[in-house]
Protein backbone atom coordinates (compact mmCIF):
# COMPACT_ATOMS: atom_id res chain seq x y z
CA UNK A 1 0.00 0.00 0.00
CA UNK A 2 1.35 3.34 -0.93
CA UNK A 3 1.08 6.56 0.68
CA UNK A 4 0.23 9.44 -1.20
CA UNK A 5 1.62 11.82 1.34
CA UNK A 6 4.74 10.98 0.88
CA UNK A 7 6.12 12.50 -2.59
CA UNK A 8 4.72 16.05 -1.21
CA UNK A 9 5.92 15.95 2.22
CA UNK A 10 9.54 14.81 0.19
CA UNK A 11 9.21 17.56 -2.15
CA UNK A 12 8.49 20.34 0.70
CA UNK A 13 11.20 19.11 2.97
CA UNK A 14 13.55 19.23 0.05
CA UNK A 15 12.32 23.32 -0.29
CA UNK A 16 12.82 23.61 3.32
CA UNK A 17 16.21 22.29 2.79
CA UNK A 18 17.45 24.34 -0.47
CA UNK A 19 16.03 27.23 1.23
CA UNK A 20 18.37 27.10 4.55
CA UNK A 21 20.78 25.78 2.25
CA UNK A 22 21.11 29.27 1.13
CA UNK A 23 20.95 30.84 4.13
CA UNK A 24 24.93 31.23 4.87
CA UNK A 25 25.28 33.11 1.40
CA UNK A 26 24.12 36.42 3.36
CA UNK A 27 27.45 36.59 4.46
CA UNK A 28 28.91 37.80 1.19
CA UNK A 29 32.55 39.57 0.44
CA UNK A 30 32.61 41.78 -2.87
CA UNK A 31 35.57 42.86 -3.97
CA UNK A 32 37.10 43.55 -7.65
CA UNK A 33 39.54 41.71 -9.23
CA UNK A 34 42.84 42.28 -11.37
CA UNK A 35 40.35 43.21 -14.67
CA UNK A 36 38.23 45.46 -12.41
CA UNK A 37 35.67 42.69 -12.43
CA UNK A 38 33.28 42.54 -9.35
CA UNK A 39 33.36 39.03 -7.47
CA UNK A 40 31.08 37.93 -5.20
CA UNK A 41 32.06 35.22 -2.64
CA UNK A 42 31.25 33.33 0.68
CA UNK A 43 34.78 33.72 1.40
CA UNK A 44 37.13 36.49 2.34
CA UNK A 45 39.60 37.40 -0.94
CA UNK A 46 42.99 36.37 -1.45
CA UNK A 47 45.66 38.18 0.18
CA UNK A 48 47.02 39.67 -3.09
CA UNK A 49 43.30 41.45 -3.18
CA UNK A 50 44.35 45.57 -2.09
CA UNK A 51 41.97 47.02 0.58
CA UNK A 52 40.77 49.47 -1.71
CA UNK A 53 39.65 46.93 -3.89
CA UNK A 54 37.35 45.39 -1.52
CA UNK A 55 34.01 46.39 -1.14
CA UNK A 56 32.12 44.43 0.95
CA UNK A 57 32.76 42.43 3.95
CA UNK A 58 30.14 40.63 5.89
CA UNK A 59 29.11 43.71 8.41
CA UNK A 60 30.95 45.90 6.70
CA UNK A 61 30.63 48.21 3.97
CA UNK A 62 33.01 49.85 1.88
CA UNK A 63 32.44 52.68 -0.43
CA UNK A 64 33.55 51.97 -4.27
CA UNK A 65 37.15 52.88 -4.80
CA UNK A 66 37.35 56.03 -6.79
CA UNK A 67 38.29 56.04 -10.89
CA UNK A 68 39.86 59.43 -10.44
CA UNK A 69 43.33 59.07 -11.19
CA UNK A 70 44.48 62.00 -8.56
CA UNK A 71 42.82 59.94 -6.28
CA UNK A 72 45.34 57.02 -6.25
CA UNK A 73 48.03 58.88 -4.87
CA UNK A 74 46.18 60.99 -2.26
CA UNK A 75 45.96 58.86 0.93
CA UNK A 76 43.19 55.73 0.87
CA UNK A 77 39.93 56.29 3.22
CA UNK A 78 38.77 54.67 6.27
CA UNK A 79 36.39 52.38 6.01
CA UNK A 80 33.51 53.69 7.99
CA UNK A 81 33.37 52.43 11.19
CA UNK A 82 31.35 50.00 12.93
CA UNK A 83 30.41 49.08 16.55
CA UNK A 84 32.02 45.80 17.92
CA UNK A 85 28.22 45.53 19.07
CA UNK A 86 26.45 45.82 15.83
CA UNK A 87 29.61 43.55 14.47
CA UNK A 88 28.96 40.61 17.70
CA UNK A 89 25.15 41.13 17.05
CA UNK A 90 25.48 40.39 13.13
CA UNK A 91 27.93 37.81 14.04
CA UNK A 92 25.88 35.77 16.72
CA UNK A 93 22.40 35.80 14.12
CA UNK A 94 25.13 34.53 11.02
CA UNK A 95 26.16 31.57 13.76
CA UNK A 96 22.31 31.25 14.49
CA UNK A 97 21.62 30.84 10.93
CA UNK A 98 24.03 28.64 9.93
CA UNK A 99 23.12 26.56 12.67
CA UNK A 100 19.76 26.15 11.90
CA UNK A 101 20.44 25.77 8.46
CA UNK A 102 22.63 22.72 9.11
CA UNK A 103 20.16 21.55 11.65
CA UNK A 104 17.44 21.18 8.58
CA UNK A 105 20.38 19.30 6.78
CA UNK A 106 20.94 16.60 9.32
CA UNK A 107 16.96 16.68 9.51
CA UNK A 108 16.60 15.79 5.78
CA UNK A 109 19.68 13.31 5.99
CA UNK A 110 17.69 11.03 8.91
CA UNK A 111 14.55 11.68 6.85
CA UNK A 112 15.91 10.34 3.76
CA UNK A 113 17.78 7.30 5.77
CA UNK A 114 14.40 6.55 7.30
CA UNK A 115 12.95 6.60 3.67
CA UNK A 116 15.62 3.93 2.58
CA UNK A 117 15.45 1.86 5.47
CA UNK A 118 11.57 1.52 5.33
CA UNK A 119 11.86 0.87 1.50
CA UNK A 120 14.71 -1.74 2.31
CA UNK A 121 12.41 -3.53 4.89
CA UNK A 122 9.40 -3.17 2.48
CA UNK A 123 11.65 -4.82 -0.34
CA UNK A 124 12.77 -7.70 1.96
CA UNK A 125 9.10 -8.87 3.01
CA UNK A 126 7.99 -8.94 -0.23
CA UNK A 127 10.97 -11.20 -1.56
CA UNK A 128 10.46 -13.02 1.21
CA UNK A 129 7.04 -13.77 0.39
CA UNK A 130 7.22 -14.31 -3.15
CA UNK A 131 10.06 -16.72 -2.31
CA UNK A 132 7.74 -18.90 -0.19
CA UNK A 133 5.30 -19.12 -2.88
CA UNK A 134 7.89 -20.15 -5.39
CA UNK A 135 8.86 -22.58 -3.18
CA UNK A 136 5.63 -23.94 -2.20
CA UNK A 137 5.25 -25.46 -5.76
CA UNK A 138 2.06 -23.51 -7.14
CA UNK A 139 2.42 -23.32 -11.22
CA UNK A 140 3.27 -19.92 -11.58
CA UNK A 141 2.32 -17.83 -14.83
CA UNK A 142 4.92 -15.08 -15.91
CA UNK A 143 4.56 -12.43 -19.15
CA UNK A 144 6.87 -13.06 -21.87
CA UNK A 145 8.05 -10.01 -23.98
CA UNK A 146 4.97 -10.05 -26.14
CA UNK A 147 2.69 -10.00 -23.34
CA UNK A 148 2.15 -13.42 -23.36
CA UNK A 149 1.41 -15.69 -20.06
CA UNK A 150 3.15 -18.34 -19.86
CA UNK A 151 3.67 -20.95 -17.24
CA UNK A 152 7.29 -20.65 -15.20
CA UNK A 153 9.44 -24.01 -16.36
CA UNK A 154 12.07 -25.55 -13.92
CA UNK A 155 14.60 -23.10 -15.49
CA UNK A 156 12.94 -19.88 -14.99
CA UNK A 157 11.43 -20.86 -11.27
CA UNK A 158 15.63 -21.91 -10.33
CA UNK A 159 16.47 -18.35 -11.89
CA UNK A 160 13.31 -16.19 -9.69
CA UNK A 161 14.55 -18.45 -6.80
CA UNK A 162 18.48 -17.25 -7.12
CA UNK A 163 16.79 -13.75 -7.59
CA UNK A 164 14.71 -13.66 -5.05
CA UNK A 165 17.30 -15.08 -2.35
CA UNK A 166 19.98 -12.12 -3.56
CA UNK A 167 17.22 -9.69 -2.96
CA UNK A 168 16.76 -11.30 0.74
CA UNK A 169 20.56 -11.00 1.17
CA UNK A 170 20.72 -7.27 0.14
CA UNK A 171 17.83 -5.86 2.02
CA UNK A 172 17.05 -8.34 4.98
CA UNK A 173 20.24 -7.95 6.75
Amino acid sequence: MTHHFLPSVARCCLLAALTLSALPTLAQWQWLDANGKKVFSDMAPPLDVPEKNILQSPGIRVAPPKSDPDASSAAPSAPPETSGVSQTKEAKELEAKKKKAEEAERAQQRADADRAARAKADNCQRAQRALVTLNSGTPMRTMTAQGERVFMDEAARTAEKTRLQAAIRQNCS
